[in-house]
């Protein structure tokens, strides 16, 4: 009786929506709308032309304005919405309600975060299968493959890890916090134990990004597969606190804690890891590489591998004072023990000015680095290359 009364109900509901549309100028049966109980959306949502042109497609009869939107410049640039530009791509609506539009130009082999802009409303894609979490809010995602982009891609002919989410409490912050972990290919039917790398996100992002939009297991499994890397975990925290008055987000005591009495404690316990220093990294991308610079580098007795990407010390005037104030006997002992530090920034960062002051407090700690300097800015688009440029280095015999 309930299945009738539920069958009933959505069959009153379609014809009352269908009607609707007529209304607003789009037929009944006519409608880019399912026309049946189970019926589904007959359009591809994203579509990579030959050309590697992008078409973007959205069914939304009663819509007014549609726009295709992307908070991230870089990635917004290469669809056609360069800045100081009206804010996304324009769509056109066709007699069924379906809203279309295709970029202008080609679009680099990468992923993509975007939404629609919906009479105003940001409204992921309701089509999309693939979604990436910020710190709030959620992004649809794509991917354009191509040559240029095959280190990233997911590929059907090589062994793949498994990203596992994971819950744990902490108690320095009185709280359930998350993390995602990668595990190897062949971890979860073996009995080997292996090295791990602590790999935080950024300001906007949350604690599945690294994979969501970072596309980390992909790029390790790829490396994995030609030989080129080690065979590691991945731990990729929640880089975000709870909130408190006074909380500095770049400077956050409450992540160093969090991560070395309660989150390191949990992975050691809980997976097989090398449990020492040796065998422990830490890198981060702007805010998670000013976590870095904070609770990863000034502990050798923890990590003996760094990465800090599109990030430094000096944005305000006694940023390198207080740190080598705070961490001078810890810089030196970093000095005689770490095994790598490694630094990489985009010509065309916001941050690009604080490289000096922190390869400087670098080169006076007597801590040796390799400095990677590449174009473009902050964005993914970098941070994918800087750890596919990081993984290989990790954990080397020589």
């Amino acid at each position: 009786m309930n299945s009738l009364r539920l069958a009933a109900s959505t069959a009153i509901a379609l014809s009352i929506t269908a009607a609707a549309h007529a209304q607003e100028g789009v037929a009944a049966g006519e409608s880019c709308l399912p026309q049946g109980m189970f019926a589904q959306p007959d359009y591809i949502s994203v579509e990579q032309h030959d050309d590697s042109r992008v078409t973007f497609r959205l069914c939304a009869p009663e819509a007014r304005e549609v726009r295709v939107t992307s908070n991230d410049v870089d990635y917004a640039i290469p669809m056609g919405m360069a800045p100081g530009t009206e804010r996304g791509l324009a769509m056109t609506m066709d007699e069924t309600g379906l809203w279309s539009v295709t970029t202008a130009v080609p679009v680099e082999p990468d992923t993509y975060r975007f939404n629609f802009q919906v009479d105003g409303a940001r409204v992921p894609d309701p089509m999309a299968t693939t979604f990436s979490r910020e710190r709030t809010g959620i992004n649809s995602t794509f991917e354009v493959t191509g040559p240029e982009g095959a280190f990233q891609s997911w590929q059907a002919d090589v062994p793949h890890g498994v990203v596992s989410r994971l819950e744990y409490w902490s108690a320095p912050l009185g709280a359930k916090r998350e993390a995602f972990v990668y595990t190897p290919p062949g971890y979860m039917n073996g009995s080997e134990s292996y090295p791990v790398l602590y790999l935080v996100h950024g300001a906007g992002d949350s604690a599945d990004s690294w994979t969501s939009v970072g596309q980390a297991n992909d790029i390790l499994d790829n490396l994995l597969a030609a030989g080129g890397a080690k065979e590691m975990i991945i731990v990729m925290p929640f880089g975000h606190t709870p909130p408190r008055a006074d909380a500095n987000m770049l400077a956050n005591t409450d992540f160093g804690q969090d991560l070395h009495q309660a989150l390191i404690p949990h992975v050691d316990a809980n997976f097989r890891t090398i449990a020492d220093a040796e065998h422990r990294a830490m890198a981060g991308l702007s805010m998670g590489g000013a976590h870095t610079i904070r609770f990863g580098l000034p502990r050798p007795d923890v990590f003996s591998h760094i990465g800090i990407f599109s990030m430094g010390l000096g944005m305000g005037p006694d940023d390198v004072a207080n740190y080598t104030a705070e961490n001078g006997d810890a810089l030196a002992r970093s000095a005689e023990e770490m095994d790598l530090v490694y630094y990489a920034m985009g010509v065309e960062d916001f941050l690009y000015g604080t490289v000096e002051p922190t390869r400087s407090m670098l080169d006076e700690a007597g801590i040796e680095h390799v400095y990677n300097e590449t174009g473009g800015g902050h964005t993914w688009v970098n941070w994918r290359r800087y750890l596919h440029d990081f993984l290989p280095r990790l954990f080397r015999e020589d």
